[in-house]
């Protein structure tokens, strides 16, 4: 008689990413997401000259991302569609924290290509190198059993799960004005902070 498993929750460790350009890769995740790396390694399978290895973190984890260099590989083509992943996301604790996440990162060169409070969320979407997409991240309940109930009840979530488009320099002006975390994402899921240019979602794929 088949005997019948239980499933074994587990939690995601890493993703693995191959690319043709691992050194940008291994600098742009650490200038974004504050990675090191643990291990890097030419051949890392023996048997494929060439190819190399790097095994990055941001945490205690051994590894987040996996990283695979290969030589002349494409990166992802814009404007055909294509499957894929679509996208990453990193969560932050605070919405301050991704709104100085925010001004770091342009001060630097780093801009999103699309911004949106979701209601359950924050997010802003940056391309990696490569032009995969990479979303930051902070829950606006601070509270996943919330944030799940407001996506599954809520009538403004399921008419329009993306949310409102947001000018984030609009959201730092506001938060410069005394306004407090929660007021900006009231605001912001209002339409208050809506740009003043087109923000073209197509951009994430």
């Amino acid at each position: 008689m088949k005997k019948n498993f239980d499933i074994k929750r587990s939690v995601l460790h890493h993703v693995g990413i191959t690319t043709g350009k691992i050194d940008e890769m291994i600098l742009w995740y650490s200038q974004v997401l504050g990675t090191k790396i643990n291990f890097e390694k030419e051949n890392p399978a023996g048997n494929l000259p060439g190819v190399k290895g790097a095994w990055i973190t941001n945490d205690k984890a051994n590894h987040r991302i996996a990283l695979i260099g290969i030589p002349g590989l494409q990166t992802v083509g814009s404007g055909t569609p294509h499957s894929s992943i679509s996208h990453l996301a990193f969560e932050y604790d605070s919405l301050d924290d991704l709104l100085d996440t925010y001004i770091r990162l342009r001060d630097i060169g780093i801009k999103p290509i699309v911004t949106a409070d979701q209601g359950i969320s924050i997010a802003f979407y940056y391309k990696d190198p490569d032009g995969n997409t990479v979303e930051l991240t902070m829950d606006t309940f601070g509270d996943w059993d919330k944030s799940t109930s407001f996506m599954q009840t809520a009538p403004s979530f399921s008419k329009l799960p993306m949310g409102k488009y947001v000018d984030v320099e609009k959201m730092l002006e506001a938060r410069e004005q005394g306004a407090s975390s929660d007021e900006l994402h009231d605001r912001a899921y209002a339409g208050e902070f809506i740009p003043d240019y087109d923000m073209d979602p197509s951009k994430l794929f």
